[in-house]
């Protein structure tokens, strides 16, 4: 009988040592996902949203492990302002003084590491975002509930060259400055 639990044991120990964990990729779904951005300066402040180009997570075993996702730079709007104001906004965030989408239509993102946080759907994440042909490591906590995944991540703009106002760069801007400093809040919304 001994004999039997043992060999039973080892059967299954092997069969668990043995079972292959795939990898899943799930696309992102770029009609329900937002990029929305925050940006101050002395005297205010502006927002607006960028689309979502592509992208997907890679989760193994439920858990979350990699994924990647493109966002349109042509795409950056101004939700604050109307009119000539917005669009004239809208025009120098696109320019080379600011993001020159020309020349980088595209920014991206590519997850290289993902540490639980301990409650599920809990995680932080590390990866490098590119922005103008510039490649920063970040780091962000993301949170998993019902397909979404949300995050705020924090940038300074001049990491990447975009420099126009700044007052790290620039003196005697007074109330002219633009912070170095800008958010974007994203929820990308995957299918299962």
């Amino acid at each position: 009988m001994k004999f039997l639990y043992t060999t039973l044991a080892l059967i299954t120990l092997s069969f668990f040592s043995f079972t292959n964990i795939e990898d899943v990729s799930y696309k992102i779904d770029i009609d329900q996902s937002t990029v929305e951005w925050k940006a101050s300066k002395v005297t205010g402040k502006h927002n607006g949203t960028i689309k979502i180009k592509e992208g997907d997570l890679t989760f193994t075993d439920t858990q979350l492990t990699g994924g990647t996702f493109t966002i349109d730079m042509t795409s950056v709007e101004c939700s604050d302002l109307e009119g000539k104001s917005k669009e004239s906004l809208e025009g120098h965030l696109k320019s080379p003084d600011f993001f020159g989408v020309e020349e980088f239509p595209t920014a991206s993102f590519l997850i290289k590491q993902v540490v639980a946080r301990g409650a599920e759907g809990d995680y932080k994440i590390i990866g490098d975002i590119t922005i103008k042909g510039i490649t920063k490591e970040i780091k962000f906590n993301t949170l998993l509930a019902n397909n979404i995944a949300t995050a705020t991540i924090i940038l300074d703009r001049t990491d990447f060259d975009v420099r126009y106002g700044s007052g790290s760069f620039f003196s005697n801007l007074g109330d002219k400055t633009i912070h170095d400093d800008f958010e974007l809040n994203v929820s990308l919304a995957y299918q299962k």
